[in-house]
């Protein structure tokens, strides 16, 4: 049969899932807010100094914004200047209800506006607005891979695959028990791949001509090199049975069984000729770890994210780090074990776990704990379901993670209101600048939080989102003016950032990375516009 493996909990059997089991919107498998893996920014302009003014900033009214590109790979980190001609920048100082806007300069080494006055503004860049008073800002952001590599713009690509000594394939049964995938890794260029490949359950080979790699790390398909030593991982993922759920079902995950690194080759991938990938793979060591992972921790602020919200899906997951901790959690590298338990799963599991590990002894692993909260009733826009959401996450080095009990620290924010009235009940918003506010957690010191307005669309595309990042201090803000469309439909998620290295206000993307990262959600029911 014909195997989509497009996510580590993705599988098939013969009884497909319902499609928003298979795809469920609200969850997401990185946690990572504002990184420039999920910051849903254009792809990043070519490298290169612009050809446009130089000069000194003046650090009493100017702004100078960069964006250097930090490529990490087994030859250290090499720092790319990025060109800002043509980003899409604007600084936007509040003035009453309005803003006065101000656009920048090119220069050697980034964007300069002049004539900043002292004191806040909004940063804005493409769909983030990012509150602060720095004169230096850093919009750079962490790569994997080596710098001179070449990505083009295509997200599939056909494949031959030959992948012999698998251990038998399993069909899907259901989220928690997802059965096999096939995941193709490399840290010699940034790639994150998965697969659909025609396979059987018991298989233990696959020879399929008519196979498909799907590219997910948002920057393009990488050009590989053979006289760069480009290499790839492919990588098996299997269901595993551990034990009792408390609510009486069978705990399971899925975790790397077997694995391949192949030899350096050369492919430019072009959307029509099929990549060639023949691997024999070999039975990868699994790790075992202990865990104590109090769900009911998680679940007893599904109130505080939202008073009628309903829980959604507990989640577990191990990733690489390429390279280790220095930077944080850089790149997607795949799974190493990925758990995704029963919607509303409750109690505690204190169980003894394993997840195999193909990479190099000085890659670590990052785990990464959640919880989701989903709206009680759909949301349907023509043809398209939607369920607003929010989650709580715990992210930390796996050994930093699981040296206690995995709970959250940091509760959601409360309250939420637009304009004053109650956000968690629907309604029509005809201001054009509604005021968002909350309160602040009950439970942690939020340091950051940030405010995404999303909009739900009638078609599969990503939901066009707007955020913005304040200070922990802050529990209100006011929108732009013309942010939100006429007759459109809309809620609001306020996310609560407990994080003790992240700083927004100064370098939002690479201290993004930076473990732990801690956050928790509130969300609002829908509204439109008229």
């Amino acid at each position: 049969m014909l195997v989509p493996t497009c996510a580590a909990w993705l599988g098939c059997g013969e009884a497909a899932p319902s499609s928003e089991e298979v795809n469920p919107p609200e969850i997401a498998l990185d946690p990572r807010e504002g990184t420039a893996v999920i910051a849903n920014e254009d792809m990043l302009p070519g490298c290169g100094e612009p050809d446009a003014g130089t000069g000194p900033v003046d650090a009493g009214t100017s702004v100078l914004v960069t964006a250097d590109t930090r490529f990490h790979s087994s030859a250290g980190v090499t720092v790319v200047p990025q060109n800002l001609a043509g980003r899409d920048l604007e600084i936007l100082v509040p003035n009453g209800v309005d803003f006065d806007r101000y656009t920048g300069t090119p220069v050697a080494g980034g964007m300069r506006f002049d004539n900043v006055p002292d004191g806040e503004y909004f940063l804005r860049s493409s769909r983030h607005y990012f509150l602060t008073r720095e004169r230096r800002f850093d919009l750079g952001v962490n790569r994997i891979g080596r710098p001179d590599a070449v990505y083009v713009p295509v997200t599939e690509s056909p494949m031959s695959a030959e992948l012999f000594n698998l251990d038998p394939w399993q069909d899907y049964t259901s989220i928690s028990e997802p059965g096999s995938s096939v995941q193709f890794i490399s840290a010699d260029v940034d790639l994150f791949s998965t697969s659909s490949l025609w396979t059987q359950a018991g298989d233990t080979s696959i020879v399929d001509p008519n196979a498909y790699a799907y590219f997910s790390t948002g920057y393009g398909a990488p050009v590989l090199d053979a006289s760069k030593g480009d290499r790839i991982y492919v990588n098996q993922l299997n269901s595993v049975q551990a034990g009792t759920l408390p609510s009486g079902g069978t705990l399971a995950y899925q975790s790397v069984v077997s694995s391949a690194h192949l030899p350096s080759f050369s492919f430019t991938p072009d959307g029509t000729t099929s990549l060639p990938l023949e691997a024999t793979l070999a039975p990868v060591s699994q790790t075992p770890f202990s865990l104590e992972w109090r769900l009911n921790e998680f679940a007893r602020w599904r109130s505080d994210a939202n008073p009628s919200g309903t829980l959604n899906y507990p989640s577990l997951s191990l990733v690489p780090a390429p390279f280790g901790y220095q930077h944080g959690w850089v790149g997607y590298q795949g799974e190493l074990l990925s758990m995704w338990l029963p919607r509303g799963e409750n109690g505690v599991i204190a169980s003894r776990l394993a997840y195999g590990n193909p990479y190099p002894s000085n890659w670590g692993v990052v785990g990464s704990a959640g919880y989701s909260f989903r709206s009680a009733t759909p949301v349907v826009i023509g043809s398209r379901i939607h369920y607003p959401s929010g989650n709580i996450y715990v992210t930390d080095r796996l050994d930093h993670l699981t040296a206690g009990p995995i709970q959250p620290n940091l509760s959601p924010p409360r309250e939420l209101r637009i304009d004053g009235v109650d956000a968690y009940v629907s309604r029509v918003v005809g201001t054009n600048q509604p005021v968002i506010s909350w309160r602040s957690p009950v439970m942690g010191t939020p340091r950051n939080y940030v405010v995404s307005v999303i909009q739900l669309i009638d078609t599969y595309a990503a939901n066009p989102t707007v955020r913005f990042y304040v200070p922990g201090d802050r529990t209100q803000i006011r929108l732009p003016p013309g942010l939100l469309l006429p007759g459109s439909t809309y809620y609001v998620r306020v996310m609560a950032e407990g994080s003790p290295n992240y700083e927004p206000s100064r370098a939002p993307y690479v201290t993004g990375e930076l473990l732990p990262i801690i956050t928790a959600d509130t969300f609002s029911a829908v509204f439109t516009t008229p």
